[in-house]
């Protein structure tokens, strides 16, 4: 094959060029055989492979492939080796079904609990998602297929999402829902990024010129070429002109129809239209280049499935040593989700899986006869009496298996709210007024209310755990495993008390994101208010020690790398991971900033009684924030706390590091500027001090005696715009003057 892309593309014609600006069908882009240029194959993959037939958008009917845990279920490993695995291993599957782009991993920030496709993404925090993300992208395109990073950007809930206009502040973009993606695209380049449904700030995402021209390809260098979510675009003329290469699916020729007159009629240059085949051919190729491997060992992948789903099982609740059980205990297992699991989510992510191990099945080959099951309730609403349920009391131990149905969480819709079906409510109260010893099992891809927390003495998250999930489960309920899951996103006590909860679905065609920077935990802890479970919560059957915080450095530039270095023990009787956390705290900041930002983890296993040193490395961004005045990130000179904890609650070592800013940012003044702003400018305080000293006796807010500055200094001076130097001297000092005062400034 003659891969010169510039010759390839001088050979074709313009109508073969616009014919690969969208696909040939649902999943494939377009080929030439004049060119010998083959056509690329999609295929969904949040949590595996789900490769449909040709013209097929159905979810159901997909190839038969490894589910492995969604998103939510794996973050919660803090696991970066065994996310890898899991690129690796999906790669395997595609390039066994000749998939040559994985639809994944989804890094969109987890804004509210109530998104309805919450379970398709990593965190509520920028930090780890982009972390993990990264692992997985260079797994699987190490095999030769190419990942789509998605979905960019602000697609945080799916009510009336393609048409939405998501409104956020340029600080609160910079600093929570790019950086994800940012991380993503310096760190490992994946060979596409899928643009989002909604409009962002009053352009569709798919023809946004400063989210994929500017930001995307001019300040983060991405290489590959943009593709839509499918139906995401509305002007594939602008979309075009804005970076977006690949319309998907295909328009039945007439998208590629408004391409070629606007191209005759000279409304678009024919050169940018080159420039996008250009980096899709670049992408094909290297897809091309991979030897297609037409199988792979489905057993080795179920086991990997599990092994996945048991590292990120969350041991939430552990009174009274309730866990783990004994297989002498006499359990009762009850809830129709333990035979009926759910182990996956809805919409892009529902895998059909090669096998399926439920809970009650694996738990019944562990436990034998001392294993009784009673159904409950009915998963589709239909509550089931059964006998076991009046014995309850009479056995050692009591399992409910809860959770959520998928009809109340999808993609293409959002949670109400964040309770139990009643009938699930309804049986807990029933069971724990005859046992007290009752464990919950909780499957779900989003976080739910827990009113009966203290009625219970364990409660389990396996989130939607894939189809190895019962034997995950199992190993976690008796002790073959030991829980080292942790929470990378906060559990609410309540809807109420989440950050958007008065602006989430409430506008049918726009949403203003007033929280801000304060998403998750950031807020919790800005308000000081309490929570279920926090960012980064996670319980073990063993317990460790932190202690002898070290830092490479007590005074930083603001260009440095500082390195931390902790000592990590495991002070209990069981092997057991854990996932150490490094948080920043700003002790003083020009700008509103969060009590503390999660900047490094690592998660590190130990014996029982063995240490281990943990380094972890602090970039420079790790002290900065995002200055919209500036269009840019900046340390500002000041103290820093560094943080070293087992959650964003549970801080065991604190020191703290010095951090000088070398260049001071370029303030630029005008008439609005205020007098406080100039005074806090070191280049210029000199200059404004001088000013206010020549207007005494001119200036009524100064009186004539006054010597000095600081004790003229009152609000109502201080907020005082530079223009009202003017008003307020009678016209003493006048507009010229304030004019040459500003540029004097600004030079």
């Amino acid at each position: 094959m003659n891969n010169n892309i510039d010759d390839i593309i001088e050979k074709m014609t313009l109508e073969e060029k616009v014919r690969f600006c969208s696909g040939t069908n649902f999943w494939e882009t377009e080929s030439l055989e004049r060119l010998s240029i083959p056509s690329l194959r999609f295929s969904d993959g949040p949590n595996g492979l789900r490769k449909s037939g040709e013209d097929i958008i159905a979810m159901s009917e997909s190839e038969a492939a490894t589910c492995f845990p969604a998103p939510a279920a794996y973050a919660s490993s803090w696991d970066r080796e065994l996310v890898a695995k899991l690129g690796n291993a999906i790669a395997d599957e595609a390039l066994a079904a000749d998939v040559q782009i994985v639809l994944g991993p989804g890094v969109n920030i987890k804004r509210s609990p109530l998104g309805g496709r919450n379970f398709e993404y990593l965190s509520e925090d920028p930090y780890v998602a982009g972390e993990l993300a990264v692992d997985y992208i260079k797994a699987m395109q190490a095999k030769g297929v190419g990942t789509s990073v998605k979905h960019f950007a602000a697609n945080n809930r799916e009510y009336r999402r393609m048409e939405v206009d998501t409104i956020v502040d340029e600080r609160t973009l910079h600093e929570i829902y790019y950086p994800a993606f940012e991380k993503a695209i310096k760190k490992a380049q994946p060979w596409t990024v899928m643009t989002a449904y909604n409009k962002l700030n009053g352009y569709y995402a798919s023809e946004h010129e400063e989210l994929l021209r500017q930001i995307l390809h001019d300040d983060w260098k991405f290489e590959g070429f943009v593709v839509s979510d499918w139906g995401a675009v509305d002007d594939r003329v602008q979309a075009l002109k804005a970076g977006l290469a690949v319309e998907m699916p295909p328009t039945g020729g007439l998208s590629d129809e408004k391409i070629k007159l606007a191209i005759e009629a000279g409304e678009l240059d024919e050169r940018v239209l080159d420039e996008r085949l250009a980096a899709y051919l670049r992408i094909l190729f290297k897809t091309t280049a991979v030897k297609q491997v037409k199988t792979y060992n489905q057993d080795e992948h179920h086991a990997l499935a599990e092994e996945i789903a048991t590292e990120s099982i969350v041991l939430l609740r552990n009174e009274k040593n309730i866990l783990p059980l004994n297989t002498t205990d006499k359990v009762a297992i009850i809830g129709d989700l333990a035979d009926n699991v759910r182990y996956r989510g809805g919409g892009s992510s529902q895998v059909n899986p090669t096998k399926l191990d439920t809970p009650l099945d694996k738990l019944r080959e562990k436990a034998g006869e001392n294993i009784q099951f009673a159904r409950g309730y009915s998963i589709d609403g239909k509550d089931e009496q059964e006998q076991l349920i009046k014995e309850a009391e009479s056995m050692d131990k009591v399992i409910l298996f809860l959770g959520l149905p998928e009809e109340f969480e999808s993609e293409g819709f959002d949670k109400l709210h964040l309770r139990l079906p009643e009938n699930q409510e309804l049986l807990v109260k029933r069971i724990t007024a005859k046992n007290q010893n009752v464990i919950v099992v909780l499957s779900n891809g989003s976080p739910v209310e827990m009113p009966w927390r203290d009625q219970v003495n364990g409660i389990v998250e396996i989130y939607l755990g894939g189809q190895a999930v019962g034997g995950a489960i199992t190993k976690i309920l008796y002790g073959e495993e030991n829980p080292s899951g942790k929470l990378t996103e906060t559990f609410p006590l309540k809807l109420e008390d989440t950050p958007s909860y008065l602006n989430f679905n409430q506008e049918k065609n726009h949403v203003v994101y007033q929280e801000g920077i304060f998403v998750g935990y950031r807020y919790y802890e800005k308000k000081n208010m309490p929570v279920l479970y926090p960012f980064g919560y996670g319980l073990s059957y063993t317990e460790f020690q932190y202690d002898n915080l070290k830092l490479s450095a007590n005074k930083l530039q603001d260009s440095d790398t500082l390195n931390i270095s902790f000592t990590l023990k495991n002070t209990g009787k069981r092997a057991g991971k854990e996932v150490a956390q490094v948080y920043i705290s700003d002790r003083e900041s020009s700008n509103v900033r969060p009590v503390k930002e999660l900047k490094g983890f690592e998660k590190v296993l130990l014996a029982p009684g063995e240490s281990k040193t943990v380094t972890i490395e602090l970039d420079p961004r790790a002290f900065s924030f995002y200055d919209p005045e500036q269009h840019a990130w900046r340390v500002e000179t000041g103290s820093f706390d560094i943080l070293v904890g087992s959650s964003s609650e549970a801080i065991h070592l604190s020191e703290t590091v010095e951090v000088t800013e070398t260049v001071a940012p370029k303030m630029v003044y005008d008439r609005n500027s205020t007098v406080s702003d100039v005074l806090d400018d070191p280049q210029n305080q000199d200059k404004m001090e001088e000013l206010l000293l020549s207007l005494r006796g001119k200036l009524v807010l100064i009186p004539e005696d006054e010597e000095n500055v600081d004790k003229m200094m009152f609000p109502m001076l201080s907020d005082l715009p530079l223009r009202g130097l003017i008003i307020f001297s009678q016209g003493q000092f006048t507009d010229k003057e304030l004019d040459e005062f500003i540029q004097s400034l600004n030079n």
